[in-house]
């Protein structure tokens, strides 16, 4: 897949975020950094194909959203998956609601 990138120069030497990014990925070429974008975007491909050809997108999202407040209301690991599912029953998938729910447990 044509790719043009680099990691000289530009905003890979001045932003903090990139160069940490970077760091991680310890990237030596730009022909490195480009199969990486490139995978990355084939995981994203294959996850919507995936999504797509089983619950659909919408709700998917819709589930790990319900994780996400869950998780930020304070729900332990072990409790997230219950107020999560309970959120989606009921179709009132907030903060409050995760609240409550976790108040009752």
């Amino acid at each position: 897949m044509p790719l043009s990138v680099g990691i000289v120069g530009g905003i890979i030497n001045i932003h903090p975020t990139a160069k940490v990014c970077s760091k991680i990925l310890q990237v030596k070429s730009a022909s490195e950094l480009a199969c990486v974008i490139v995978a990355v975007g084939l995981a994203q491909n294959l996850s919507a194909i995936r999504a797509l050809a089983s619950e659909g997108i919408q709700k998917g999202h819709m589930r790990l959203h319900a994780r996400n407040i869950a998780a930020a209301a304070g729900a332990t690991l072990e409790q997230i998956d219950a107020i999560a599912t309970k959120m989606a029953q009921e179709g009132n998938v907030s903060i409050n609601r995760a609240k409550e729910l976790l108040d009752k447990q």
